[in-house]
Parts: structure tokens; C-alpha cells; sequence
């Protein structure tokens, strides 16, 4: 069957609304009476309710409510002076079992001093922690998150 050879009904009749009584949709056009959706340009946005804190804004406030988002793992400018490479990034860290997995997020902040020249390769790091590295001539460098290889177990259909 080719697209031109199809046989369908013409599209469905446009309703005219508000064009007399006898015509069926006439006078308020079924839209009742007075009003805000009454009206020309009458109506709420989607989600409004009257003035009263809309669901989607009250649902984050109710007891119980987490957050899905994963929170960045820490790491201390006290805790890199010890460690015995120059560059740092967050497969060095896992490495060490500083942080969990090379694939989460990791912020350096200003806890403890630096002493030696380091390269700092990390997602965030606070300003008076970045102020520190230059400080001890280091540089800090915001690196994208590593994303999680794809899973090589799939599922063959035979």
C-alpha cells in the first residue's frame, strides 16, 4: 500500500463556536457564564491554583521528600599535601580510597595548607581552596565528570 493509494474520511468539520443560539455552540459558546474563563484571553497557566502554592512547588517541601540528585563527594586541601603525585584527579583518588568511585563528582575545599606545587584535576573546588594551590604554585583545573563505561553484558536475542 502506497501513502497516495490510501482511502480516509476528509478531516472532521470545524465546530463554529459562538455564532448564534439555534447553531448549538452559540451565545457563551460553552464556556459558561462570567468569569475568568469566560473571557477573551480568560484562563490559568497549568499548574495554577488559585493563589494557593501550586503541587509541583509544594511536593519538595513535604516530609519525607530526597532528592534523586547524588551530592559531590569532599576532599580537603589538608588531605592532597600527603599524597606523593603531582597531578591529582579523580582516578588518582579512587586509587587511594579518598573517594568511592572515579565516575562521582568531587569538590576540593580549603581545609588544612598546601606546601607543595600541585595540579589539581577535579570537578569544583571552593575559591580560598583554588587560592591556596596558587598560592603554593599549584593551578586548578575544572575537568568534566567521568561517565560510567557502557555495560558490556547485554542481552542477545537469538
Amino acid at each position: 500500500m502506497k501513502f497516495n493509494e490510501l482511502t480516509i474520511k476528509a478531516n472532521k468539520k470545524s465546530n463554529r463556536v459562538g455564532r448564534g443560539i439555534s447553531a448549538g455552540q452559540g451565545k457563551t459558546a460553552g464556556r459558561g457564564t462570567k468569569g475568568q474563563g469566560s473571557r477573551k484571553s480568560g484562563g490559568v497557566r497549568p499548574g495554577f491554583e488559585g493563589g494557593q502554592m501550586p503541587l509541583y512547588m509544594r511536593i519538595p517541601k513535604l516530609r519525607g521528600f530526597t532528592s534523586k540528585r547524588t551530592p559531590a563527594s569532599t576532599i580537603y586541601t589538608g588531605q592532597l599535601d600527603g599524597l606523593g603525585k603531582a597531578v591529582i584527579d579523580t582516578a588518582f583518588l579512587s586509587e587511594l580510597g579518598l573517594i568511592e568511585s572515579p565516575y562521582v563528582r568531587v569538590k576540593l575545599i580549603s581545609k588544612g595548607e598546601i606546601k607543595k606545587k600541585l595540579t589539581v584535576k577535579l570537578q569544583a573546588a571552593s575559591e580560598s581552596a583554588s587560592a591556596q594551590l596558587q598560592k603554593a604554585g599549584g593551578s586548578f583545573e575544572k575537568v568534566p565528570q567521568l561517565k560510567r563505561p557502557a555495560s558490556t553484558k547485554k542481552a542477545k536475542k537469538d
